[in-house]
């Protein structure tokens, strides 16, 4: 299995000199006092945690993975004992509010948290990431009361939670849903389905589970508003705070699937389970969309942790394997042969991987920057504006990373040739754990859809030119900057090309709605490298500065101005297979006829 080594130095290099974090901080109500030295204490003691709690279980979890009996589900080995050192050292607890037992910390710190855990363990770093959406959820959406019953022990990492949306029949169209909630007497609902695919679902880490569920109530619209969203917990909660009885919730099996083994994914019946409404009747789609928009950018760190992962195992391998020797010559002629790192394809797919890994970063780290604007700042015009961003780019952020974090898993792999394909070097778990990423929390499809029809067109496009604004705007301050004229001029053209796409697509659509889908996944992944090229761009200029102003650490910046270059060079192009693609218009994908389809 690869080692893990946590990136700090790059981690820091994103926080610190290309997001100014700490400054960042100054302007968030009740952070103002959060220092570069504060960040990196963090940084150090959650790496230390992710090396050496959770890396050495990694493999393990995933060999042996979670054990179903009669409803009760067994974790791996280790991974009890891995959370409740999580919980001593007060990691659930770290972004949420002091008024329900939270340190009161960014968003943005639990994200640098949630990668170090995720490309460590992603199956395990799922537990508690799961309770992180439930805590927002009823933070933002419970009672007094809810919060003092079921807040405050999911906080205190007492208890976990989940998010129970999918049934067999419907996973995409909630409105198909058909989980029951009948009205009791004593205030509660009798919540009656099946839910599948529920991360976490059951576990043997915490004595309690909070589910977050979706069901309808009696008489209640067709369609999503009809839907109503309810706290069922796995064990009744006394009036004090106490355990009760075991409520009508059980988990009927554990999904045999191709990853995540250390992760349980539950088939969960509820028999009439006791549940208590939260939020507005028939609201509960979009009360779910506060713990829907946490989760796509949880996934989309997994799409960092994928691509992460593999670099770093891969890089080890190509430095220590020999085969054949550089068709420039021998490399290293006191060996039988050099090592595979002197090839240009392995370097080909060694530079994809770290690029996508360092792109992503950025990106979600700057989402997590947002967020925070967005959280702490209310309805500031600064706020306002960070959420029209972080509506745009989140979905981008979501699909983009985790399709480029599954091909930089696939090229790692490459990397080891058939050794990647046998289990003991790791490579192909990372492979496997990856593919999920790309479905759940709403497939790249759906992403698509979102960010062209909802995001773009149904804004008549304001919510790109808010984006595409900044870009302009960086773009104009370094335009008399020959030095960035590498990474300037390429940028500009993309961002004026990326409106121009806009509004042939928006114009096809007005004759055949079918050119959204059609053009959307492409206008997705253009999007996304679009996005990535503007924060390379900054990294560039970053390091640029640096160098010149003779910074000690000549060779990271060096290193992180080729990586820029590369990402400008060689990924960056594909841009315009995706700009021909999504103008091909809806004709090739729909016509032929479905009775046509045959083998």
């Amino acid at each position: 299995m690869p080692s893990y080594r946590a990136p700090q130095r790059d981690i820091q290099f994103v926080m610190h000199e290309v997001l100014a974090m700490s400054d960042h901080y100054k302007t968030l109500q009740g952070n103002e006092d959060i220092d570069v030295q504060t960040i990196d204490a963090i940084l150090e003691e959650a790496s230390k945690f992710a090396e050496n709690v959770l890396a050495p279980i990694n493999a393990s979890g995933d060999e042996q993975g979670c054990a179903w009996d009669g409803g009760h589900v067994t974790t791996p080995a280790g991974f009890k004992e891995a959370y409740a050192r999580y919980v001593e050292g007060g990691w659930p607890s770290i972004s949420h509010s002091p008024s329900v037992g939270g340190q009161g910390l960014p968003e943005s710190l639990g994200t640098m948290i949630n990668e170090l855990s995720g490309t460590s363990n992603w199956s395990w770093s799922m537990y508690p990431g799961l309770s992180h959406g439930a805590m927002n959820t009823i933070e933002t959406h419970g009672t007094d009361a809810q919060k003092t019953l079921y807040l405050l022990p999911l906080v205190e990492g007492r208890w976990t939670g989940t998010m129970c949306l999918t049934e067999s029949h419907c996973g995409t169209d909630l409105g198909l849903l058909r989980t029951k909630a009948e009205p009791q007497a004593d205030g509660s609902y009798a919540i009656t389905g099946t839910k599948i695919f529920i991360s976490a679902g059951e576990h043997d880490m915490v004595d309690n589970i909070v589910h977050i569920v979706l069901a309808r109530l009696p008489g209640a619209p067709e369609g999503t508003k009809g839907i109503s969203l309810f706290i069922v917990p796995k064990v009744n909660v006394n009036a004090d705070g106490s355990l009760g009885e075991r409520n009508q919730v059980k988990c009927g099996s554990l999904e045999n699937k191709m990853g995540i083994h250390g992760n349980a994914t539950c088939v969960m019946n509820f028999d009439g389970a006791k549940g208590y409404l939260i939020g507005p009747a028939n609201k509960g789609l979009s009360c779910m969309f506060t713990f829907m928009n946490i989760a796509r950018i949880g996934t989309a760190v997994q799409g960092l942790c994928s691509a992460e992962g593999a670099f770093q195992g891969a890089l080890e391998y190509s430095k220590e394997r020999l085969q054949m020797r550089s068709l420039a010559g021998p490399v290293e002629p006191e060996k039988p042969a050099d090592p595979i790192i002197v090839h240009p394809d392995v370097r080909r797919m060694l530079l994809t991987a770290k690029a996508f890994a360092e792109g992503g970063r950025m990106l979600v780290y700057y989402l997590s920057q947002l967020n925070d604007t967005v959280t702490h700042n209310g309805t500031t015009d600064e706020a306002k504006e960070a959420e029209v961003l972080l509506s745009l780019l989140t979905p981008i952020a979501k699909a983009f990373m985790t399709e480029t974090g599954l091909e930089s898993a696939n090229l790692g792999m490459q990397c080891f040739g058939g050794h990647g394909y046998i289990r003991e070097y790791g490579m192909e778990q990372i492979v496997r754990d990856a593919r999920i990423s790309t479905i759940y929390e709403g497939t790249t499809g759906i992403q698509a859809l979102d960010l062209l029809g909802r995001k773009v067109l149904m804004t008549q496009g304001q919510s790109l030119k808010a984006f595409t604004k900044k870009i302009h705007l960086f773009c104009k301050a370094e335009a008399g900057n020959e030095v960035m004229a590498e990474f300037i001029e390429p940028l500009m053209a993309l961002n004026k090309e990326w409106g121009d796409l806009t509004m042939k697509v928006g114009m096809a659509a007005l004759k055949d709605r079918n050119e959204v889908g059609a053009a959307s996944v492409d206008y997705l992944m253009y999007s996304g490298y679009v996005t990535q090229a503007y924060l390379f761009a900054r990294a560039a200029k970053v390091s640029q500065d640096a160098l010149a102003k003779g910074a000690g650490d000549i060779d990271f910046y060096q290193a992180k101005l080729f990586t820029a270059q590369f990402f400008f060079s060689r990924l960056l192009p594909r841009t315009q297979t995706h700009a021909t693609t999504m103008l091909a218009g809806a004709g090739t994908l729909q016509g032929l006829d479905q009775e046509h389809f045959r083998f």
